[in-house]
């Protein structure tokens, strides 16, 4: 299978595109992160979410570490094909690696951010034997 697809997508300068990863059935948004085409690809090939890490400069197969993996449903490209949306299927019903469904879970109130979210599972729970 050609790659050509991948050409289509503009590319930030460091070679990523955003990506926003929304929770299939409820179209609520559960994370944000970045791919590279290595990436985009892998998540295509495999029918899971394939992320690159910024901080660790590799590769981040969600739920690697914490069980909660994202099985991709559709990958839709916006009208300036810079940004990327993931429909996924959330495993496990953990998203964020504070142990939340939703990265999102701090809304500006009054002056101030408000947790309105709570914890599912304790981080070190989740991650205690990895």
């Amino acid at each position: 299978m050609s790659d050509a697809w991948l050409d289509e997508i503009e590319w930030t300068a460091d070679g990523l595109v955003p990506v926003i990863a929304q929770e299939t059935g409820t179209g609520r948004v559960l994370m944000f992160a970045w791919m590279n085409r290595a990436a985009l690809a892998e998540t295509d090939a495999g029918g899971y979410a394939v992320y690159w890490s910024r901080s660790r400069q590799q590769l981040w197969r969600k739920g690697e570490s914490s069980g909660h993996r994202q099985r991709v449903i559709s990958i839709i490209l916006d009208c300036d094909a810079d940004v990327i949306l993931l429909e996924i299927e959330q495993q496990g019903g953990i998203a964020c690696h504070t142990g939340r469904k939703s990265c999102f879970f701090r809304r500006f109130e009054d002056g101030a951010w408000r947790t309105v979210e709570p914890v599912l599972k304790d981080p070190a729970e989740i991650y205690a034997s990895k």
